[in-house]
């Protein structure tokens, strides 16, 4: 028992390496647009915001990695907020041996289930933060205002994980040869992202009280995921149907970090 005990220590310290190293995108400052004129009302108006450069993980946060946080940091803050829904039927992580790890076979899978407390503090951990809602659609969209972060053909199955059952995710480098405008892996489908910004009505401004990280307030998530329609993919999309109550988990919701 004890030298599995140390293997698994030992595992998870190589994975900690890895997760810290996980490639980071940058993107460039300048305008781009937001929203969309033809969408759902939330979207609207259209209209141009101005970002400063920032940087973004490539993948979406795996469930191998956030079971390297769940070791180090536990289940819950010091309020007693939970980071993480471990007893809900969908969570893929699960304490085995003493040690929080992965389910065989979901290792590389996004995490779900993670409360947006528990992406924030996740990221924070790693020296990072959330995007917030501006910086996702930038990241996924680039400058020219294309409708999917591959471009504005219809998602299929090759371009994406949508339309899908029940927790139904696929690894996170799945749709790998499908990037957005920067390179990045996975922005929509498979799992939403949570983001920094509260759900709250355009045109987007940073200064209006919307990135104040108490909690509280929904949080507008994006990108789709694995059991959502095609529409839902798109990269205006708000997450406006979607339950994500941000002090719990939900199976169809994970996160990537930025800074």
């Amino acid at each position: 028992m004890f030298r599995i005990k140390i293997f698994l220590l030992l595992a998870l310290a190589v994975a900690n390496v890895v997760a810290q190293a996980q490639d980071l995108i940058r993107i460039p400052a300048g305008p781009f647009t937001m929203g969309s004129n033809t969408g759902p009302d939330d979207e609207r108006p259209e209209h141009t915001v101005v970002l400063a450069a920032f940087e973004i993980d490539r993948l979406q946060v795996t469930n191998a990695e956030f079971a390297i946080f769940l070791e180090h940091h536990g289940t819950t803050d010091r309020n007693g907020r939970r980071y993480f829904d471990w007893d809900d039927n969908d969570a893929r992580i699960h304490r085995l041996q003493g040690v929080w790890r992965a389910d065989k076979g979901f290792e590389n899978h996004p995490v779900v289930e993670a409360s947006w407390a528990g992406a924030l503090a996740y990221c924070k951990s790693l020296g990072k933060r959330l995007p917030t809602e501006a910086e996702w659609e930038k990241a996924a969209r680039g400058t020219d205002a294309r409708l999917y972060p591959w471009g504005d053909a219809m998602p299929t199955a090759a371009l994406a994980r949508f339309a899908s059952g029940w927790n139904d995710t696929v690894a996170v480098t799945a749709h790998a040869a499908q990037p957005s405008p920067y390179g990045l892996v996975g922005m929509s489908g498979n799992a939403w992202h949570w983001v920094s910004s509260a759900y709250r009505p355009y045109p987007y401004r940073d200064d209006d009280g919307r990135e104040d990280i108490a909690p509280g307030p929904v949080r507008a998530t994006r990108g789709g995921g694995h059991d959502s329609s095609a529409e839902a993919l798109r990269t205006t999309e708000r997450g406006r149907t979607l339950s994500r109550a941000p002090a719990a988990g939900h199976h169809n919701i994970g996160f990537r970090c930025a800074r």
